[in-house]
Parts: structure tokens; sequence; C-alpha cells
């Protein structure tokens, strides 16, 4: 135990520590002294603490007998979300919420992680051979689309996006033809493009559809990204007063707990989606780009550890949770400064948000997990009988 704790990335660590410094002290600037909100660094504190227990728990546990797993782990997640569907409760638009007694489960977000271990088990087991797109990458994306789909219709486009980053990730580093990779990246672009422009040109027959299907919540999210001069008041008083914000914070910021916007209630949700928001009108671009600092340190870790691993899971794993992660900060970032649209995705390892902070956690503990055990000789773990095609095919 003692030689396992030894390697144990310190520098991952460090930046988790100063992330939950930052995560408490920006969450106490804007919820003290509020009647609702008072206390909620608390509660992060709280959250913290079971997100570290996760973060070891699975440090010390070999990645490898989870990857084996994942199948089954893949279809218990596709049942959760599917209950969500006809019991899950409804916040901010969306149907995603799993409520008992007073603890509360995002399952969305603990199916990114899931998706990560699926997709990790699938392509480890071609061992290391050409994906063909018949029989590898239309069947991983329906599998993928699948719970796409299922978040879909519980109005949570933010989660369900952030299920084609981690494929497209994993697919490139999974051996796919170049010419494969290179059609799906001009597909996705194109059709990226082609919903653009038609949102922009057929914005009102749009906007009408959109409605009468039960998904006005998106409207509002799109108008202020794509057609400014369209939004209602109501949906560009978000992204409008969270952009006024950051520039008033110019280079060093307004000062702790002083925030002319964040501080009288002009940006909502401050403590969770918007806490970004908060750091950068308080502490200006010298906080912002530190916080970016944090985050480039992290992921250039993560990779490192990748490239060391000698088992072939550990890269595939590490691969998913770096997209995973990096989606986060360019949606959560990109929406305040116009880049993205709203979805109410949160800032990793910030923003207050009990399922949030507890899958993040527990990915980075699977990328220790990997920095542990992922430099020993490779096992041939036994492979259960759910893959059996592909366990031949390895």
């Amino acid at each position: 135990m003692l030689q396992k704790i030894k390697k144990i990335d310190g520098a991952i660590v460090i930046v988790l520590l100063l992330l939950m410094v930052i995560s408490i002290f920006s969450i106490y600037s804007v919820t003290h002294g509020r009647k609702d909100l008072d206390g909620m660094h608390i509660k992060m504190i709280k959250f913290y603490i079971l997100g570290m227990v996760a973060f070891l728990g699975l440090t010390f546990i070999d990645y490898r007998l989870i990857v084996k797993y994942a199948l089954y782990i893949y279809i218990t997640g596709i049942g959760i979300l599917v209950l969500v569907s006809f019991i899950g409760k409804t916040q901010n638009g969306a149907q995603g919420w799993l409520k008992f007694g007073g603890f509360s489960l995002q399952p969305a977000e603990l199916f990114k992680l899931i998706l990560i271990l699926f997709l990790a088990a699938v392509l480890v087991r071609k061992n290391k051979n050409r994906l063909l797109f018949w029989k590898d990458v239309v069947p991983l994306g329906l599998l993928t689309i699948l719970p796409f789909l299922i978040v879909i219709s519980q109005n949570d486009l933010g989660n369900a996006l952030s299920y084609i980053v981690i494929l497209v990730g994993l697919l490139w580093i999974g051996n796919i033809k170049f010419s494969h990779a290179l059609i799906g990246l001009l597909i996705i672009a194109s059709t990226a493009a082609a919903g653009i422009m038609s949102y922009i040109h057929y914005h009102d027959q749009i906007k009408t559809f959109l409605t009468d299907i039960g998904r006005s919540h998106w409207v509002e999210r799109f108008d202020p990204w794509l057609v400014p001069e369209k939004a209602t008041a109501k949906a560009s008083y978000h992204t409008k007063n969270a952009k006024l914000a950051i520039a008033s914070g110019g280079m060093s910021g307004e000062g702790y707990t002083q925030g002319s916007s964040v501080q009288t209630d002009r940006v909502p949700y401050t403590y969770s989606d918007s806490i970004f928001v908060q750091i950068a009108e308080e502490f200006g671009f010298v906080g912002s780009a530190l916080l970016l600092l944090l985050y480039f340190i992290l992921i250039h870790r993560m990779i490192l550890i990748a490239l060391e691993c000698k088992d072939r899971g550990g890269p595939f794993l590490i691969v998913g949770i770096v997209a995973m992660i990096l989606y986060q900060i360019f949606e959560n970032i990109g929406a305040f400064i116009g880049l993205m649209p709203l979805t109410g995705i949160t800032l990793p390892f910030v923003s207050f948000g009990g399922t949030s902070l507890l899958i993040n956690m527990a990915s980075i503990g699977l990328v220790m997990s990997v920095r542990l055990h992922g430099r020993e000789v490779e096992e041939n773990l036994p492979t259960p009988a759910a893959y059996p095609a592909a366990a031949k095919q390895g």
C-alpha cells in the first residue's frame, strides 16, 4: 500500500486541492449572507470529502477489473437513464434528476463515465487492429446514440452532446482509418454548419416547431448565441449580463466578494453553472488565466500518464476522460463569451454540484489507477462471456 501511495501523481493532487479551494471560496463569495443560499460552501466541502473518498477508492482498485465488466455497467446505466424518463424530477427545464430524500443524483452525468468505460472495454479488445467502419465504428456509434437520444428526450442537451465528444475522442485514438476519420469529421462539421444556417434562416419556423414539441427551453439557449437580435429579453438576460460582468473584471478584477454584477444577482446561478463569471469579475483576466493554467496542468499530467501506460486499456480510459473534461471546460466558459450556446454544463471541480463533482473525482481516480497499475506487465484478464465475438478479434 505504501508503495502505491508513493506512485500517486503529486501534481494532480495539488491541482485538485487548489481547484477545491477556488471552488469553496468562489461559492462562499456569491452565497454568504443570503437566506436561500447561505451555507452552500459547507455543502461543497462535504461533496469534496465524498469526492476524495471516490478518488482514493478508485485509485487503489485495478481499473482493469472495472473495465472487464463494463458491458454490465453500461446496461445498468441505460436502465437508470430510462428510469429517469419515467420518474425523474425536472430542474431548470431538464428532467434529469433522481431524488431520494435529501439526496439527488443526475444519471446523465454518471453515464459519461460509464460510456468511457464501455467504449474503452470494446476498443481494448480490438488488440490494436484497425477499426472497420461497419463492424466497429457504426455499432459503437449506435451504442452512443442510444443514451444520447434518451438524454435529449429529457431536455438535457449539454450532457447528451458530451457523449458524442467522448465517442469522437476514443475513435480518434482507436486506430480508425484516416479516411473514415476525415469523412466523419466532414459529416459532423457540415451537419453542424447546416444546422446553424438553417436555424438562422428559418428561425421562426424552427422556433414554432420546438415550442410545439415542448422544447421552447432550447430556443432560449440558442437565440442569444445565433440570433441575438431576435432573442427575448428573458433569453438573453443570462449571457448578456455574464459578458458584461466578465468585461468589468478587467485585468485584476473588482476584488473578492466585490463583484458588482455577481453580488447583485444580475447573473443567475453564479454558484454553479456561472461560477466562471464570478471568478472573471472578481479576479479578472489574471484569475481566469490561473484557473485555465490549473486545467492545463491537470490535462497535461493525465496525457503523460497515458503515454507511460503499458496496458492497452489505460490510454483509452484517459483519453475519454480528457475529452469529457475538455468539453465541459470549453462549453461552460465558451457559453459566457459567446462561443457556445448556454447548456447548463458545470465547470469541472469548481461549480457547485454533488453528482458532477463526484463523477469528475471518480474519473481522476481511474486516471490515478492507470498510473498505479498500468505500468505493470499487461495481463490477459478473463473475458466475460458477453464479449465472445470481440474476444476472438482480440
